[in-house]
């Protein structure tokens, strides 16, 4: 999409073809029904298996992605990640997560329209530059972008700023006894009734300021994007670059953060890796939003938290350890010692398996392809000895293990490999995750405070009971 139009899909027709073919690829390797008891209205209360750590636990109802790690499906809004990728963009995804339906021509124009209005939080840039952003690591300066954007284009700091409580449902839920059975009432026992006298109509302009609502998602899809850039440009020693109108969203978030306008087909890419990571579940960073979101906070830090939860590296910062693997092993001839000694001393072998998927990862059919296509055309040699050495992994561990266990490259394994190919450095792997999430974390977080509750699961207590207090002079050493 440039300026609102949809580019040349000629000059990319071979990147079309590369997606069509992984989605008949996948289309034979695995079938066609979805699992019955995850896919259907429920009816609270309900009873389901829970491990360590919520595992399978259900915590709300969603129309917006679904996950089939048996069968290697992912699904946003209904439609098949591949057909997404190969013709859709960004901006159409990001539409169609928040609001549920593909856009129209007039509607993506306005949606975009609102992008290249807020792809410019100048005030937020400015301050970001008086802190010492080349020491830190960019995650942590986009964390800290995030929230002085925040202080920006809201109002949520004002003194004057308080949250109507008069229009809250289910905000005092902390106050009902955990130790009654949970019942599955559709709205919260305990609601404010105070009266309050009637507030003036907020202008457009003050709505806008609000730290909730639509406008604040289309304000963080684009503005995460634009301080992700500006981070990276900054840590490299140079200024921040401005966006430019005429370009998409993808095509300026690597304009920002390189410097250079990138080709149709590099622009290509970004925009299938943004779509790729747009929405996957209830993994951990969208459950950390969606739980600050529904003590009814705001959108800005329910993001931050999303963020935060990104930092973490059993979450967030895999492909860069995957890119960091490859180049310690070499070359492809370096692969089977290699592999031999990781197996024969148990370690993990990085960008394999996961989590959800027990088949291969969508987003891998897509993302290796890509990256064999990015080094195939660029002229960087020691990319294309990563990626031939990426090949010769997987068809070793395939081979060893890969049918057996369910053990499959998974997202992080290939996307490395395409951002480097892409002129992105390795640090900023992370901070590209979180750009692209930011649409899931907000069209997630929006759908759920329609009917929201509360998070408050419970713990099992295994403490001591029945003990005295000593004090502290006949306590032992």
């Amino acid at each position: 999409m440039r300026n609102g139009k949809v580019y040349d899909r000629k000059l990319t027709k071979d990147i079309t073809d590369i997606i069509l073919k992984a989605a008949k690829k996948a289309k034979r390797e695995t079938s066609s029904e979805p699992e019955p008891e995850l896919t259907k209205p429920l009816k609270w209360p309900i009873k389901c298996l829970v491990g360590p750590g919520l595992e399978g636990a259900i915590s709300c109802e969603t129309k917006i992605g679904y996950v089939n790690g048996a069968k290697g499906w992912l699904i946003y809004r209904g439609y098949d990640i591949f057909d997404l990728c190969a013709y859709s963009t960004f901006e159409e995804v990001s539409y169609l997560l928040l609001h549920g339906d593909l856009p129209s021509r007039a509607q993506l124009e306005a949606f975009n329209n609102k992008l290249i209005q807020y792809r410019h939080p100048l005030e937020t840039k400015r301050m970001l530059m008086s802190f010492p952003i080349e020491d830190m690591s960019a995650m942590a300066g986009l964390r800290l972008g995030v929230n002085l954007m925040r202080l920006e284009c809201t109002v949520a700091d004002e003194e004057a700023y308080k949250t109507e409580h008069s229009r809250v449902i289910s905000s005092d839920e902390d106050s009902i006894p955990m130790e009654t059975k949970p019942r599955g009432e559709e709205k919260a026992i305990y609601e404010f009734i105070e009266k309050r006298k009637k507030k003036k109509e907020r202008t457009a302009e003050a709505a806008r300021k609000l730290p909730t609502g639509i406008e604040s998602s289309y304000h963080l899809i684009s503005g995460t994007a634009s301080i992700a850039a500006a981070v990276a440009r900054i840590k490299q020693g140079h200024l921040p670059i401005e966006a430019d109108p005429k370009l998409s969203h993808a095509a300026n978030f690597l304009y920002m953060m390189t410097g250079r306008k990138p080709t149709p087909q590099e622009e290509r890419v970004m925009d299938i890796a943004l779509i790729l990571h747009a929405d996957h579940g209830m993994n951990a960073s969208t459950f950390a939003a969606m739980v600050v979101a529904s003590t009814l906070s705001d959108m800005y830090l329910s993001v931050g938290s999303g963020i935060a939860a990104l930092t973490g590296p059993l979450h967030g910062g895999a492909n860069e350890e995957v890119l960091y693997m490859l180049k310690h092993i070499g070359s492809p001839e370096n692969v089977k010692p290699w592999l031999a000694h990781k197996i024969a001393a148990k370690e993990k072998i990085m960008g394999f398996g996961h989590r959800v998927y027990k088949a291969y990862d969508p987003r891998a059919r897509v993302l290796g392809p890509l990256s064999e296509y990015l080094v195939n055309t660029g002229t960087d040699k020691e990319a294309k000895v990563l990626f031939h050495t990426a090949k010769t992994l997987e068809k070793e561990v395939l081979a060893s293990f890969g049918e057996e266990k369910k053990i499959f490259p998974n997202v992080d394994f290939y996307s490395g490999i395409a951002y480097s190919s892409l002129g992105i450095k390795p640090e900023l792997f992370t901070p590209i995750f979180a750009v692209s999430r930011v649409a899931g974390w907000t069209a997630r977080v929006q759908e759920y405070l329609q009917h929201n509750r509360i998070f408050r699961p419970r713990s099992m207590y295994t403490g001591r009971f029945d003990l005295k207090y000593v004090p502290m002079e006949k306590r032992g050493k």
